[in-house]
């Protein structure tokens, strides 16, 4: 039916191709995307509450915060370590470190004690204008990356290699920087798109560079993306870096974050899922973005994709009737789709049909029949009225108020 009923302009000569292979996903929520300023930051509860809402999406690992800012953030990062050892969650557990082992201690003795492997993300930056802010040299940081990395691996810890500001680096620094890490042990390599400057020419340009330096040096090595949103291309972004050749890619619940925030994890979920490049059951994705808003303060936006109030609403006559009469057909996958490019169902959602100053009297009278209410023509006519006098849509209550003060046949 897919076929004969959407012609996908998309698919004709696409720009960007399938990737062929499993695509794995990082969540940062739960550390980068509490770095942003406007965040609130949530008890270990809430935190235990989105790690498994995570799981249950099939969100392969979480950041779970960064230890070496020991006290109760680290005493945190370590019930959230212990949750998924005890409940024996599918999702893997990282956290963030700075190229210094006293970062990388903390994680070492909580992933023995909660028994479970912690990916340790060792970070480092590399672009010029670091280089010239900081008064570092390449030297410098080749030491700091070879100490860090191998005393990691030393103790036991699978190893991220993370260059920070990847997308502004010159070449030379990357294949210097990254070889290091590679001949001293670590088995993933993480380009950082940290300030949103990349473009998706951008994005799949320099990942396609780290692969080649990763096939340089024997293969075998996880090449992640992690991206952020200065620009509003951390989705697209993301999707050309797949395409260049990252096995997994970072986001975080409603694109939280430093700034204006990292991709935004349930946007590229939609996405991949739409473009058939993953398959998974997203119909948790909204029950997610609502817990980690609650749980930080951030509000989500009532035009927010996929999420959002408005997402799968409409109050428009035109549109609204299109989605009623596929409904009376019988056919709740066209509802979805004749004027939805994201299915509702994808989510876990429905169409909604509402009623207000720009709705066609179709609109009323399913409104009316939904809610058990029968079309009288009084009844429709009041309620198509007071649409047209409003100057937003109206209420449940208000519809239903109108209708049932008319003079009418008793309601079905």
């Amino acid at each position: 039916m897919t076929e004969a009923l959407i012609y996908d302009w998309n698919i004709v000569e696409p720009a960007v191709k399938a990737p062929g292979r499993r695509i794995s996903f990082d969540d940062e929520t739960l550390r980068d995307g509490l770095q942003s300023p406007s965040v609130s930051e949530p008890s270990v509860e809430k935190k235990l509450e989105l790690l498994h809402l995570m799981n249950d999406l099939g969100i392969d690992t979480a950041d779970i915060g960064l230890p070496g800012a020991g006290g109760t953030h680290a005493a945190g990062v370590e019930r959230l370590a212990r949750e998924i050892a005890d409940k024996k969650l599918n999702i893997r557990a990282n956290c963030a470190a700075r190229t210094h082992r006293n970062d990388i201690i903390p994680i070492a003795e909580i992933s023995q004690r909660a028994g479970i492997p912690i990916e340790a993300c060792t970070f480092i930056g590399s672009s010029p204008v670091r280089f010239y802010a900081e008064d570092w040299t390449l030297e410098k940081l080749l030491q700091l990356t070879e100490e860090a990395v191998t005393f990691a691996v030393q103790q036991g810890l699978p190893v991220m290699y993370v260059t920070e500001d990847t997308t502004r680096a010159n070449p030379e620094t990357l294949r210097a920087l990254y070889t290091a890490a590679i001949r001293c042990g670590a088995k993933a390599l993480c380009v950082c798109d940290t300030v949103g400057h990349s473009t998706p020419d951008g994005a799949r340009s320099v990942v396609r560079f780290v692969k080649s330096i990763i096939e340089e040096q024997g293969g075998g090595i996880r090449l992640d993306w992690h991206g952020h949103q200065d620009r509003g291309l951390g989705v697209i972004n993301s999707i050309a870096a797949i395409e260049g050749g990252a096995d997994q890619v970072h986001g975080s619940a409603l694109g939280v974050g430093e700034r204006v925030g990292n991709t935004p994890m349930d946007q590229l979920l939609v996405n991949l899922q739409l473009l058939g490049w993953i398959d998974r059951d997203l119909s948790a994705l909204a029950e997610y973005c609502e817990a980690v808003s609650r749980a930080t303060g951030v509000p989500i936006p009532a035009n927010y994709p996929a999420v959002g109030r408005d997402a799968f609403r409409t109050g428009t006559g035109v549109h609204a009737a299109a989605v009623i009469k596929a409904h009376r057909k019988g056919q709740d996958w066209l509802a979805d789709r004749v004027y939805s490019g994201v299915p509702a169902g994808l989510v876990g959602r429905r169409q909604e049909i509402e009623v207000g100053p720009m709705s066609g009297e179709s609109n009323v009278i399913y409104w009316l029949e939904s809610h058990g209410i029968e079309p009288t023509a009084e009844r429709v006519s009041a309620v198509f009225a007071l649409a047209k006098s409003a100057e937003r849509v109206l209420t449940d209550e208000e519809i239903r108020g109108a209708a049932l003060a008319a003079a009418a046949t008793p309601s079905a």
